[in-house]
């Protein structure tokens, strides 16, 4: 199957530049879309939390995703190089419009991705120095990262279960039991009751 996948980052954009260029596109092409995948939100959102999530996990081996470029699949290189590498598991071609991009299982496919793949690492670890350097000039102007010192966090994982906590505890269950069935370490637990 055909699906062509339209990203806006603002409902003040309009998807239909991106769907006459995907239409033109297919028509040239003799490509029938089947199913359109439209929506408004920022490529920085995790994929998951995205219709592009949901689309991703119901395509199948040798189905098209089309969009208009590879920025409407994410925001930065190693999002969209995610993408497309989950996309080259299963087998799923990606074909961008602007960009003219034919991403499948052949070769030049796998050394565009090993390239996008580098260009991502390249990034996260510019991006990773940047940040070292600006922590560090911060400290050295004498500017305090982080928490102020001897400040405690104002909510805590158990935060608004007090009453369930308590209740439990008047039943004759056993803190260790309570912190089990609270998904958190008994310690969290003692410490929380300690300090409530």
């Amino acid at each position: 199957m055909v699906y062509g996948y339209i990203r806006v980052s603002t409902d003040k954009q309009t998807v239909e530049n991106q769907r006459f260029e995907i239409s033109n596109f297919c028509k040239r092409e003799k490509i029938k879309i089947h199913e359109w995948v439209e929506e408004t939100i920022s490529g920085t959102i995790d994929i998951n939390d995205r219709e592009l999530g949901v689309l991703l996990d119901q395509l199948e081996k040798n189905d098209i995703l089309i969009c208009s470029e590879l920025s409407r699949l994410g925001r930065s290189l190693f999002m969209i190089m995610d993408i497309l590498n989950r996309c080259m598991k299963k087998e799923i071609h990606v074909w961008t419009i602007k960009d003219n991009y034919r991403i499948g299982t052949d070769i030049s496919s796998k050394v565009l991705a090993f390239a996008f793949g580098l260009s991502a690492e390249i990034e996260r670890n510019l991006i990773s120095q940047r940040t070292k350097e600006a922590l560090a000039r911060a400290m050295s102007e004498g500017i305090h990262i982080g928490r102020p010192k001897g400040s405690k966090n104002k909510t805590l994982k158990l935060s608004g279960k007090e009453r369930e906590i308590k209740k439990l505890l008047k039943n004759g269950f056993s803190k260790a039991k309570i912190a089990k069935m609270l998904g958190v370490h008994r310690f969290t637990l003692y410490r929380f009751c300690r300090n409530s």
